[in-house]
């Protein structure tokens, strides 16, 4: 059987820098890889953006890009996939049980009233974790009207306290210049002394810093040691992106086995790319065992996730029949929707032009019917 073509790797990874706290992203620099035997994609399709994720939490909204995404989120309930922006995660409940009304409150979506009982308990016993909890509100408009410079100074309050949440919220303000001047410098000590107390995302957010290579020398093993802690706390963005390390052998020692594994970790809490990927080594046989059904199921799952790239896979395994029946409106359907997002496969256009006019037809029609159009 013809092999997939995996996604570009860590410009597939597409690891968005301070999960767009900042506006740029990091593009992980990897040629495509062709699999097995003549592939059937002769050019690697580029991933889509992804949708940036806030430099804050916003309430019941990443995702990312990516982009997703990993705004201050504070541990708490999951929220959302990665691939749309997430949801907030409130701030992580205090031990004190009278700080847990301010903290119902909030996960009740009662933000005046979690204000009220935080500002006071802020006020009268200096509770760090109330704290956090007043940045949070301030800094997303929850019940009160939005006001960054607050909210950082609350941060600030709640950092100085050692509250590790804090840290990771107020980094990255200060990396994107939000209530105050940006201080790059100032945002990534924060990070680092957020990640030490055992914050998932300020120790993937740090990796990208030193993979970045402008706050700190470049440094791709550092990166890969902050990514694998991140990814051993469950940080699904940093499972996907210490998998695309392995996979190309960059800060560790190639293993595509463990590439697999840690890309099927993050598969497995609806990381998009993360997604496409594994059915990619699904399909191919890389790293995992073969497993064609699985591998289309999840390109089928993820193509009406709005992935472009496993929309264009999916297309020429329907059209030309690898693994399932032939289905050539649906697999063209799958063309046209994946080139409106810019991801045109010319093999996919010529065999579009021999189609009969009454499949070219039907084709269009669930392209129309996917986007909404009559």
């Amino acid at each position: 059987m013809t092999a997939l073509r995996r996604a570009t790797p860590l410009a597939a990874a597409r690891a968005r820098l301070l999960a767009s706290a900042v506006a740029g992203v990091v593009a992980f620099s990897a040629n495509a890889l062709a699999q097995g035997a003549p592939n059937p994609f002769p050019e690697p399709i580029k991933p889509e953006a992804p949708a940036p994720k806030s430099a804050a939490p916003k309430a019941a909204a990443p995702k990312a890009a990516p982009p997703k995404a990993a705004a201050p989120k504070p541990d708490a309930p999951k929220q959302q996939r990665k691939g749309a922006p997430e949801k907030t995660a409130a701030p992580a409940a205090p031990d004190d049980p009278n700080a847990d009304l301010a903290y119902g409150a909030y996960q009740m979506g009662l933000y005046r009233t979690a204000f009220n009982i935080a500002l006071k308990r802020a006020q009268e016993t200096g509770d760090p974790k109330s704290m956090t909890l007043l940045g949070e509100l301030y800094s997303n408009a929850l019940g009160i009207k939005r006001d960054d410079a607050k909210a950082a100074e609350w941060y600030k309050q709640a950092a100085d306290r050692g509250d590790r949440e804090a840290m990771f919220a107020l980094g990255m303000m200060k990396i994107a210049g939000r209530g105050g001047p940006a201080n790059r410098d100032e945002g990534a000590r924060l990070l680092a002394s957020s990640a030490k107390l055992g914050k998932a995302a300020a120790a993937y957010n740090l990796g990208l810093l030193y993979l970045e290579g402008q706050v700190f020398p470049q440094d791709i093993k550092r990166a890969a040691e902050l990514f694998r802690q991140a990814a051993n706390a469950g940080n699904p963005e940093a499972q996907y992106a210490l998998a695309t390390f392995y996979k190309e052998g960059r800060g560790v020692e190639k293993d595509l086995a463990e590439a697999a594994k840690l890309m099927r970790a993050a598969a497995m809490v609806d990381n998009l790319d993360a997604e496409v990927e594994y059915a990619i080594a699904l399909y191919n046989g890389t790293g995992t065992p073969k497993d064609v059904p699985t591998a289309i199921a999840l390109l089928n799952r993820a193509a009406r996730q709005n992935s472009p790239i496993a929309q264009n896979r999916l297309a020429r395994i329907l059209v030309d029949g690898l693994g399932v029946p032939v289905d050539k409106v649906q697999g063209f359907k799958w063309h046209l929707i994946a080139k409106t997002a810019g991801n045109g496969d010319p093999d996919l256009d010529a065999k579009f032009a021999q189609l009969s006019p009454i499949e070219k037809a039907k084709s269009e029609d669930l392209a129309r019917k996917w986007f909404g159009a009559k």
